[in-house]
């Protein structure tokens, strides 16, 4: 146990993060709030992690002179993003505890292994093909078409993905993703899209942040909404249920995010999972009294798990690039002139399309008082409606 204010193994209370972005970012900010200091290693110089915490090591994430100052610094170690080398956190994980662990990190990382530990599990995911040769190409079953053809690495928020409606242009797609290993899913009549947040333990103590109903816009989170009656309780007990089978699974150590599709029939497969805080829990900072960047310390420091409560009804906007428009800040004075609106921004200095620069909590006391003001915010913010 990494105890606040204290040493372990001659180590000072120092938490460590591979990645220095938004999420990472977070995590320290919390873990600060707890009273531990933090390193970053991260090669960008003005990485959003890396200019709030105490120290920033700026390596690339396999340098062995980077590492070893991390190691020699921390008394454990966690991850803000999934595609950190394995082979890093191997290292790491050969002299301090790390959490989530390369072997969890790795089947994340690859969509074949992932979908492959998912049927373990027993938790349905769409039809699919797993496609690394020509000749795997060639034998794709008909009824997988149409579908969507991902990249079995590297792929997040819409990137690496192309649909497919013939074997024409399945075969097209994968040329275009340059023949890498690939994923074809089959694409289904979606009713919606959620995902659930598990915190476990190295005591194997598992707690879960409630359901959370997600609209997603050219393939990156655009609204979360978490409050009673955005999903049928049967429908978000068997998502709850489901996570927790697969990071069971994982014997997972961590905070972990598994994303949901709802069909037509109201039936649930699983889409993916990310081993680290996710986007879909922003909300937590203002409408729980445990946030999943408290349940992210928790889990690396080894401190007790508690059943995160929910206070208040909460919608999410996320912020991105094009709210910048022509060089202009968009107009936070409106926004926060509006009750029970959170600003939250990362730090980032150069807006783009597409790019995560902060999020918009809203709470109140009602869902329908909350999504009222969440639209009123989305309209002077120029946010599509929902």
């Amino acid at each position: 146990m990494v105890v606040p204010g204290g040493a372990v193994n001659g180590q000072q209370a120092t938490l460590g993060v591979m990645g220095g972005g938004q999420l990472g970012r977070m995590f320290v900010q919390a873990a600060q709030r707890m009273g531990y200091f933090t390193v970053v290693l991260d090669p960008d110089v003005i990485s959003p992690a890396g200019l709030v915490s105490h120290y920033h090591i700026r390596t690339d994430y396999l340098d062995q002179e980077g590492l070893a100052q991390l190691m020699q610094r921390c008394a454990a170690v966690t991850t803000e993003f999934e595609n950190v080398p394995a082979a890093a956190l191997i290292t790491l994980g050969a002299a301090r505890p790390v959490a989530p662990g390369a072997d969890a990190v790795a089947i994340a990382q690859d969509r074949a292994r992932e979908k492959a530990h998912f049927v373990r599990c027993g938790v349905a995911c769409a039809p699919y093909a797993v496609i690394e040769t020509a000749a795997q190409l060639e034998g794709v079953a008909d009824d997988l078409l149409p579908g969507i053809l991902k990249t079995a690495r590297l792929g997040y928020d819409g990137k690496g993905q192309i649909r497919v409606r013939t074997r024409t242009e399945l075969a097209a797609a994968w040329q275009q993703l340059a023949g890498v290993p690939c994923v074809l899913e089959k694409m289904l009549a979606l009713k919606a899209e959620c995902s659930v947040i598990v915190a476990r333990g190295w005591d194997g103590v598992m707690v879960n942040l409630p359901l959370q109903l997600n609209l997603h816009r050219e393939g990156i989170l655009a609204v979360t909404q978490v409050h009673e009656g955005n999903v049928s309780p049967v429908l978000a007990e068997k998502a709850v249920a489901a996570t927790r089978a697969i990071a069971q699974g994982l014997q997972y150590v961590g905070v972990l995010c598994v994303e949901f599709f709802v069909l037509q029939d109201d039936s649930l497969i699983v889409n993916e999972m990310a081993p680290r805080p996710h986007n879909s829990g922003h909300y937590s900072m203002d409408a729980c009294d445990l946030s999943q960047f408290d349940l992210q310390v928790r889990t690396l420091a080894g401190l007790p798990l508690v059943q995160p409560r929910q206070h208040s009804p909460a919608i999410m906007l996320n912020l991105l690039g094009d709210l910048w428009r022509d060089g202009v800040t968009p107009a936070w004075e409106q926004v926060l002139a509006l009750p029970g609106v959170h600003l939250h921004l990362y730090g980032k200095l150069k807006a783009s399309k597409g790019r995560k620069m902060g999020h918009l909590t809203v709470i109140g006391a009602t869902a329908a008082e909350v999504r009222a003001t969440a639209l009123a915010a989305a309209a002077v913010l120029g946010i599509e409606s929902f």
